[in-house]
């Protein structure tokens, strides 16, 4: 019987390691065990575990009858998936939202002396949608008494209907404690429409935002609205994804700065910007309850070709979380990510190159992080190869004054026409110092440069992980470069 167990053990243990160790397969970023998933909802932190939900299709690899799929952590690297959250019913699918902390029982669903956290919701009528109908989007709540594991449906749904708007979602809601009131920021076709409620029921309009500024190559949706401490000033960042019409086509993430008064957004922007210049950091929103760290999470992947990837069992990951910020640069405020500091959890070991030592290629044995630090900035780039000739490149264009990454030549591409490509990224800081860090997965990149003032994300397919980096020579080689290996998140399933 001893000997049975202790097979039945291993046999469980190798399973584990082969859901998580298929070709593909990012080991540093959070991907569902199976199936289909995109946009992360509920983005919330509540008595020291962090709680991931996103929209999730149980039963296939492509998009379909949207749940809301749970995954928790501790610490924002290491991730455990959980049961699916909450299913579809008649009011239709579960689409994205948002959770929060209830901690003074405004909703009075509360109970026994426990805090109820609140997830809020679109439901999709599909049949509403077929029938040419234009109400088929509307509000729904749900509120768990233990810790967000077991959620109970509000009886009432849905708490705000639309107005008559078909793309009327994505309800992202956090406290105004000035006015002791809950504001929903929503995202409706080609604006933002505010909301508030003093107990997350009753829904009372506030204003709109955006018809005449930012882009609008295609619908508006996944808002977010924080605030930060700038310089002794209160800032507002409004968060828009927007699909299409992304800075490198298909799906992208555009911000405004400005103000917010608990009725209405002003922004101070009078030209586009985007929080990341590559192709895969979409539907991004921050953590609610974390205090003044601002922790930012994408659905790595672009709706051009999502849903024909490559991946066989799952399809898409999560950005790493990021720390999100706000920097002046020039007369403009701009947004900074830099990955969360728990990634040093991940570090196996460092080391300190030069440039003789990177001329003829330094191997790699799995993820892995590189940081420059340059004195000077000019043109330099970095090429990461395997055994299969297939190679990434990334680095920065001094006549562009632009970071840039080059996957035409990383592997598998031909499920998408557009998808090998060369994307560039704005340098936005002014010194001649910078500071690059990039994080290589199996299947992706992502650049944060000068505090994360530019940043890239990247997606790719190679036939095998990238497993050395070379420094491609130009006129001034780089020298103090660091490679820390980065060991799976899923050694512990």
């Amino acid at each position: 019987m001893i000997c049975l167990i202790a097979m039945l053990a291993k046999f469980m243990g190798s399973a584990a390691q082969e859901i998580y160790h298929e070709p593909y397969r990012p080991q540093i970023h959070f991907s569902p065990q199976a199936h289909w998933m995109n946009d992360p909802n509920g983005l919330v932190y509540f008595e020291g575990t962090y709680h991931l939900f996103f929209q999730y299709y149980p039963d296939s690899t492509v998009w379909g009858p949207m749940h809301w799929g749970h995954a928790v952590s501790k610490d924002l690297v290491h991730w455990k998936q959980m049961p699916i959250a909450l299913y579809p019913d008649s009011l239709g699918y579960i689409f994205s939202g948002s959770a929060v902390v209830d901690k003074s029982n405004t909703s009075g669903f509360g109970a026994n002396g426990k805090i109820p956290l609140i997830a809020i919701y679109t439901q999709h009528d599909p049949k509403g949608e077929k029938s040419g109908s234009s109400h088929f989007q509307n509000q729904s709540i749900a509120y768990s008494l233990d810790g967000g594991i077991n959620w109970t449906k509000y009886p009432n749904n849905p708490v705000l209907k639309t107005p008559g708007l078909k793309d009327f979602r994505d309800p992202k809601i956090s406290w105004y404690p000035e006015q002791k009131k809950w504001i929903m920021t929503l995202a409706a076709g080609d604006r933002i429409i505010f909301y508030s409620s003093v107990n997350l029921v009753a829904w009372t309009k506030e204003s709109e935002f955006g018809t005449a500024i930012g882009a609008h190559g295609g619908v508006w949706e996944c808002p977010d609205l924080i605030s930060f401490n700038v310089d002794g000033k209160k800032i507002w960042l409004l968060i828009v994804n927007i699909n299409p019409g992304g800075i490198q086509g298909g799906s992208g993430t555009q911000y405004f700065t400005g103000d917010f008064d608990g009725h209405s957004f002003t922004s101070r922007d009078t030209e586009t910007r985007w929080a990341d210049y590559g192709p895969d950091n979409y539907a991004g929103v921050t953590f609610s309850n974390t205090g003044e760290d601002k922790i930012f999470l994408g659905w790595m992947s672009n709706w051009l070709y999502g849903s024909r990837v490559p991946t066989v069992k799952w399809r898409s990951a999560m950005t790493f979380p990021r720390i999100l910020g706000l920097k002046k640069s020039g007369e403009s405020y701009y947004t900074t990510m830099m990955p969360v500091s728990a990634i040093e959890k991940l570090v196996t070991k460092t080391k300190t190159y030069n440039y003789d030592s990177t001329e003829n290629g330094i191997s790699l044995t799995g993820p892995s992080r590189i940081e420059l630090n340059i004195p000077d900035l000019h043109s330099f780039s970095f090429i990461f190869s395997n055994q299969s000739g297939q190679s990434l490149k990334a680095g920065y264009d001094e006549e562009k004054n632009s970071f840039f990454i080059d996957r035409t030549m990383a592997g598998n591409s031909g499920f998408a026409s557009q998808f090998a490509a060369i994307h560039y990224g704005p340098r936005i800081a002014h010194s001649n110092d910078s500071k690059i860090i990039m994080i290589l997965d199996n299947s992706s990149l992502e650049l944060f440069a000068d505090q994360g003032l530019t940043t890239m994300t990247e997606i790719f397919f190679p036939d095998q992980p990238f497993n050395s980096v070379q420094q491609e020579i130009n006129r001034k080689p780089l020298n103090d470069i660091k490679i820390s290996s980065l060991s799976s998140i899923w050694n512990l399933h």
